[in-house]
């Protein structure tokens, strides 16, 4: 047998930049052959195919040469492999030259395409054919076999190829590593392009000549039908799809076929109603004859195809391989629609359906976009019945699919089923899938937005046909009202925002029909034509805001898209046009809306996030000025008239926007806005004075309540965008709250606007200070911080819920802001007003956060009925919110350094217990924290642990063991657990927090024992079994190390009677766990290896004051056999010492660092130290190469 050189294995998946664009592979350009004749007649006859062989390799180089520079050399492809693989020529000149070395020589011409099938597999093997006439039957199905020689190490795959019986041998170890279908890159992306494109360029060229030969097909259909049945997957992928491909080709020979003979058949009708009588003719004749061709021709292609498909296909659409099977199946889509007469039946279509429910993603989607070309011709919807009925059930429930692109193209292929099969999809059905407008997956909500649009809001005639009336709104008007009413229907109040976005790109002119919105809402009853309802006309102004914003901001609403979507120059204009139409329409038809709509908090507060979106340019035209005094007037109205609070920031907002300096508006606007707020505060002053000349010193009169209240909140709305500090509003507010401090009788309803006045007034401060403050006002400020605060942590003891959590938010806000401000580069302010929590204070704040937040409230047994367990489950919604809000608040302080990163240790406690209601918080804390501070964020995971441990020793019977099954043990390992879990999977990452986790731990566990030699039972050993949850974390050099540390606390021998030492033996099981197994980090990082070159070399392990004292590996080993705690363990240690020691020179020479034999020993205690000394790459290793620090002890010599 000839040995094949090295062609497909090694192509590189990149491109060479020297002189052209791609080249193709050194190792694919080496002249060779892997196919050898074996057998073919005589020893003469073998010669000559061979010298054959090469002329024809020779001979044909000149026409399918492809010369390419690689290295400084020009090197040349000669094997049809090569040549295809380059893709530099045409395929139609190759498919051309091989036609013509087939006719001069077939056996030969088919070795060489047997030979590319191969090396398209991959294969690095060898290939012999012998002649199929020399062997018996009996020989021909003994040989039909793949088997694995032991011996060798070689893969055997023997299998007809009509008329060869080939023999393919190749390295076993390669079988499925890789193989040219499966390399990514453009190269390889190529190759699979131009290999397709070869399989039906070759049927196109042979279709009129030696297609028909009965030789070559049946050759290439047995070789890919035998490769097809490989246990070897590059074989199959490969003659997978060959297969399939050619099928696909020899499908568009049929078809053509089948046109020329319908073409002839007419021309002999024709020719035979021209000639008269029994006269033959031989035009007739010839007709006939060609008729009968093309039957023949047919008929032999129709064998062909069934070959493959029975072959191939029905073997393979099932592999256990998701791409053979997505290749199978997207083919028979495509063979279905090309020709439907052949294939468009239930015989074939039960595939697709079937494949349906596959579990790949792959394979569902290529059976949705093969579905989706037949359903979108009417012509073939016909025949579909019987699919349709079997299969519409499980398509309807594909757009919950996991894949997000099954689900966007199931919804597509529904949408096609809508419009072209009639009503096969039910009212339920439909009801069903409007609501994945709501999705945030913005990809499937528009694919269901087209499916809402075109299904019930656009009907054909809505243009022509004007409902009675509507006027020149008609159409529109009556599309609005459905859409109203769906969302009416939905029951999802909230989302008006995501049912526009979807519905954006199908119907954004009918969206952008602002006019006809608001023609629509300000017509009355009396008009003509139905009138809104209030449900309705609260609907519509949604609508009409969420356009809005859409059209200005030209970004999907937040919680369906991942970040701002970049505007193109032709978008970028669109919106400017588009804001500049909102600005004209509404600013001539907002006050009348207000006007019209100002006793409605809800509507109005919706309305006012309108000037927002305003291009106030537009304001500098003349004629304008009047429409934005009658909006300024509107806009006092509903000042005066409310005191719900999103209808007082809109309002605010609304002057803030319009307040802006470089504007012409802004004087007009400022004098507005300073006119109402004297009025405002004019109404405070007045209701104060009353309030303080009351002998009782409080007011107990509701009405007199309810003003100071409403008073205080405007002008808290207000001092949130503005600064009032010239109406001195932090006077007033502060003898509000220090009467509260002393008397507890302030109603709740002063107390919260008064608190929040009191914050915005000290931030505008805080904000104003300049470079040139001078220090009388920064003590000012400084002390006015320090009274506030205190009146803040009173408050978090006040009797009222809504007060204690109103100052628990404010201070944590509060102190994060001073805790961070920089005062505009004034360092002597960020000194003076600069303020961290004392001791005291974090201990209030944690409390707080565990009395309020973790503290489970007893609920009570009452029988309620359906709508007070709707307001019950409303309420605790609300409640869980608000604690979250605190949670959030609190954590943000521990991730900024404000309080002491151990606190977070509390709440870490509650991970597990809490973990569906602030899991996703105190996770986010943990991988912040830990990001801050890798070393720190581990000390307070294992003061978590420890403290859980103590409050469960403390509650056990001291005389009795620790209960390794009671409840809170269990929770404890579970925590554990999930504290393992967020280290992911980068041990080397983590290799020092983990092994500091062991070293506290081990320290921790044996912190009490007494007895000589530390024989009697330590009091904590039962957490190292709370510790062992991180054994999976720890590389093997490190778990040595730890081993090693947790050898020093051990007496020998141990004393192992009973249950007692039992953590310490599954602990130190977990610990030599999986030895056998090569450490996958250290086996693929190449680039650890040269420790001299790299930035690992500017580490050194070594024991400081309190470092781990490690004692060295062969001491660990030498102590091994004594180590007698368990059979369990002494068995363990000992299947492992030899290879622990047949390893440690590998480890010495290329991780020293790792390896404590190699390192001198102090006799020092302490804590595992590293240490840079390194002063070339000083300066770059304080940062990424922390990630890949080591955890190690140096030893004695």
């Amino acid at each position: 047998m000839i040995a094949e050189p090295n062609t497909a294995s090694n192509l590189p998946s990149q491109k060479e930049s020297a002189v052209h664009d791609e080249t193709a592979p050194e190792s694919a350009v080496q002249n060779g052959s892997s196919v050898r004749n074996g057998n073919l007649k005589t020893p003469r006859e073998k010669r000559k195919v061979r010298e054959q062989c090469e002329n024809i390799r020779r001979n044909s180089s000149s026409s399918r040469r492809v010369s390419q520079l690689q290295n400084g050399e020009v090197v040349e492809a000669v094997t049809l492999f090569e040549v295809v693989s380059m893709g530099k020529r045409a395929m139609q000149s190759v498919v051309d030259d091989w036609v013509q070395a087939y006719k001069q020589d077939r056996n030969v011409a088919l070795l060489d395409l047997i030979n590319f099938f191969i090396q398209c597999s991959g294969c690095q093997g060898m290939v012999t054919a012998e002649m199929f006439q020399s062997l018996h039957k009996k020989d021909v199905m003994r040989k039909m076999t793949e088997t694995f020689d032991e011996e060798t190490g070689l893969q055997y795959k023997k299998f007809m190829a009509y008329p060869w019986i080939l023999t393919v041998t190749w390295p076993v170890d390669t079988d499925n590593k890789d193989y040219p279908l499966i390399r990514t890159g453009p190269y390889w992306k190529k190759f699979k392009a131009n290999f397709c494109e070869f399989i039906a360029v070759l049927v196109q060229q042979c279709q009129c000549s030696i297609l028909y030969d009965s030789y070559l097909m049946d050759t290439i259909i047995s070789l890919l039908t035998g490769l097809a049945d490989s246990v070897v997957r590059a074989f199959r992928h490969t003659s997978t799809l060959a297969a399939m491909k050619l099928l696909t080709a020899v499908v568009s020979v049929h078809l053509n076929l089948d046109v020329n003979k319908h073409n002839a058949e007419r021309l002999y009708e024709v020719e035979k109603k021209r000639i008269s009588g029994k006269r033959t003719n031989y035009r007739l004749d010839q007709l006939e004859r060609k008729r009968e061709e093309y039957e023949r021709k047919l008929l032999e292609i129709q064998n062909m195809m069934n070959a493959i498909f029975k072959g191939t296909f029905l073997n393979r659409y099932r592999d256990v391989i998701p791409e053979i099977r997505a290749t199978c199946i997207e083919e028979i889509g495509s063979w279905i629609k090309t020709y439907p007469d052949g294939f468009l039946n239930d015989s074939y279509l039960k595939y697709i359906g079937w494949m349906l429910y596959d579990k790949q993603a792959e394979v569902r989607l290529k059976c949705l976009l093969g579905l989706q070309g037949i359903y979108s011709r009417k012509e073939l919807v016909s025949r579909m019945d019987l699919f349709t009925s079997r299969f519409k059930d499980r398509i309807v429930s594909m757009p919950l699919d996991k894949d997000h692109e099954v689900a966007v193209q199931a919804m597509k292929l529904l949408m096609l089923m809508s419009q072209n099969c009639g009503d096969v999809l039910s009212t339920e059905d439909c009801e069903t899938l409007y609501q994945f407008v709501y999705t945030t997956h913005r990809p499937l909500a528009v694919a269901a937005g087209e499916f809402l649009y075109k299904r019930l809001l656009s009907h054909e005639g809505d243009e022509e046909v004007q409902p009675e009336g509507g006027g020149k709104f008609g159409a529109s008007t009556d599309r609005l009202k459905r859409l109203i009413s769906f969302f009416l229907e939905s029951e999802l109040h909230k989302h008006v925002a995501y049912l526009i976005d979807s519905l954006w790109d199908w119907a954004g002119k009918f969206l952008k029909d602002w006019e006809c919105m608001t023609t629509l809402l300000l017509k009355n009853a009396e008009e003509g034509g139905e009138a809104l309802s209030d449900a309705h006309e609260s609907v519509l102004i949604e609508i009409i805001l969420a356009t809005v914003r859409e059209a200005a901001e030209g970004h999907p609403p937040v919680g369906r898209g991942a970040a701002k979507k970049i505007l193109s120059v032709k978008e970028k204009k669109i919106q400017l046009e588009d804001c500049t139409k909102i600005t004209e329409h509404f600013i001539m038809v907002l006050p009348q809306l207000l006007a019209k709509y100002s006793t409605d908090a809800q509507k109005v507060a919706n309305l006012l996030q309108i000037p927002q979106y305003y291009d106030l340019d537009v304001y500098r035209m003349g004629h304008l000025r009047k429409h934005l005094d009658a909006l300024l007037r509107e806009v006092k109205d509903i000042v005066a008239k409310h005191s719900d609070m999103s209808v007082l920031e809109a309002s605010s907002r609304t002057y803030y926007i319009l307040c802006s300096e470089e504007i012409a508006i802004y004087s007009q606007v400022d004098r507005a806005r300073t006119q109402l707020i004297d009025e405002l505060m004019g109404q405070l002053n007045q209701l104060l004075d009353g309030f303080w000349q009351k002998e009782e010193g409080f007011c107990t009169d509701a009405g007199e309540v309810s003003q100071m209240h409403s008073a205080l909140r405007r002008v808290a709305a207000f001092h949130n965008a503005h600064d009032l500090t010239k109406w001195n509003l932090y006077d007033k507010t502060l003898r509000l709250l220090v009467f509260e401090m002393e008397h507890g009788s302030l109603p709740v309803l002063m107390t919260l606007p008064a608190l929040q006045c009191m914050y915005f007034s000290l931030l505008w401060q805080l904000a104003a200070v300049s470079e040139n403050s001078p220090k009388e006002t920064l003590f000012t400020l400084r002390r006015e911080l320090r009274c506030f605060s205190r009146i803040c942590v009173c408050f978090l003891h006040h009797k009222e819920k809504d007060v204690r959590e109103k100052a628990f938010m404010i201070l944590c806000d509060w102190l994060l802001i001073l805790s961070h401000q920089d005062s505009n580069n004034n360092e002597e302010a960020v000194g003076l007003l600069d303020y961290l929590p004392s001791a005291s204070l974090q201990e209030k704040l944690l409390l707080f956060i565990q009395e309020h937040v973790f503290m489970e409230e007893e609920e009570e047994s009452k029988d309620l009925t359906e709508e007070e367990e709707r307001k019950d489950e409303s309420g605790k919604l609300d409640d869980l919110h608000k604690k979250r809000s605190l949670l959030a608040a609190y954590c943000k302080l521990i991730v900024y350094n404000v309080v002491e990163m151990s606190a977070a240790a509390e709440i870490y406690k509650y991970y597990v217990k809490t973990y569906n209601d602030f899991g996703d918080i105190i996770k986010e804390t943990l991988s912040k924290t830990r990001h801050n501070n890798k070393i720190q964020s581990t000390k307070t995971l294992i003061l978590c642990l420890q403290q859980l441990f103590q409050t469960h020793a403390e509650s056990q019977d001291s005389s009795s063991s620790v209960d390794f099954y009671s409840a809170s043990f269990t929770n404890m390992k579970e925590l554990a657990r999930r504290f393992s879990l967020t280290f992911g999977w980068d041990q080397v990452k983590s290799r020092e927090s983990v092994a500091m986790i062991h070293k506290e731990g081990i320290e921790f566990a044996f912190q009490g024992a007494t007895g000589v030699g530390g024989k009697c039972l330590p009091p904590n050993l039962s957490f190292l079994l709370i510790i062992s949850e991180f054994s999976n974390k720890l590389l093997k050099p490190d778990k040595r190390l730890v081993y090693a540390y947790l050898q020093r606390y051990i007496a020998e021998p141990l004393p192992c009677r009973g249950d007692e030492w039992q953590p310490l033996i599954w602990y130190r099981n977990s610990l030599l766990a999986n030895e056998d197994e090569e450490s996958s980090v250290l086996s693929s990082s190449g680039e650890l290896s040269p420790m001299g070159t790299s930035k690992m070399s500017s580490f050194k392990r070594k024991l400081s004051n309190g470092s781990l004292p490690v004692t060295s590996q062969t001491e660990a080993e030498d102590k091994a056999p004594d180590l007698q705690c368990s059979s369990q363990l002494a068995s363990a240690a000992g299947k492992r010492r030899k290879r622990l020691k047949s390893r440690e020179m590998h480890l010495q020479e290329h991780l020293p660092f790792l390896c404590p034999g190699g390192l001198p020993r102090r006799c020092c205690k302490g804590e595992i130290k590293t240490e840079d000394v390194s002063k070339k790459g000083q300066a770059e290793d304080t940062t990424e190469d922390v990630d890949v620090d080591v955890v190690s002890a140096d030893q004695d010599s």
